[in-house]
């Protein structure tokens, strides 16, 4: 095991494959406009819509960057921005009728992915890794 990396990389390295073949998804699908900055910020967008406070706060950056980057999604018809029905002075952002193509779109890849992880590792150590890294989120997921 000392050879290995730690676990955390481990996790980032499967992580930044179902990243990386989620982008491939996009594009095949004609969605090839969407950056992983963006992306990362649309797989935190609450379906029923966010405050950009809160979506920054989720994606751990900054306001103005997620702006910026709700902004180029914007114009790009990804998302929208609507009144928030508790607030008339705030705006909630959703995803418009692209950007739930988009999410169906990775979704589909990432349950892809899933399924080629549960054949390669067999269904009990796959339910396993996923009963341990979900049991792993009440110490790691402040949004859980």
């Amino acid at each position: 095991m000392e050879d290995q990396p730690s676990t955390p990389v481990l996790m980032f390295v499967a992580h930044r494959d179902v990243e990386s073949r989620v982008m491939v998804a996009l594009a095949e699908a004609g969605l090839d406009d969407i950056t992983s900055a963006q992306s990362r910020l649309m797989q935190r967008l609450d379906p029923a819509g966010m405050r950009l406070t809160d979506l920054a706060e989720q994606a751990r950056v900054t306001k103005q960057t997620a702006g910026a980057l709700v902004d180029q999604l914007e114009r790009a018809g990804y998302v929208m921005r609507r009144p928030d029905p508790s607030d008339a002075r705030a705006r909630l952002v959703t995803l418009s009728e692209r950007g739930l193509a988009a999410c169906s779109a990775a979704a589909a890849e990432v349950a892809r992915v899933e399924q080629e992880w549960r054949r390669h590792l067999g269904d009990t150590a796959y339910r396993g890794l996923r009963n341990a890294l979900i049991a792993l989120r009440a110490v790691t997921d402040p949004y859980r």
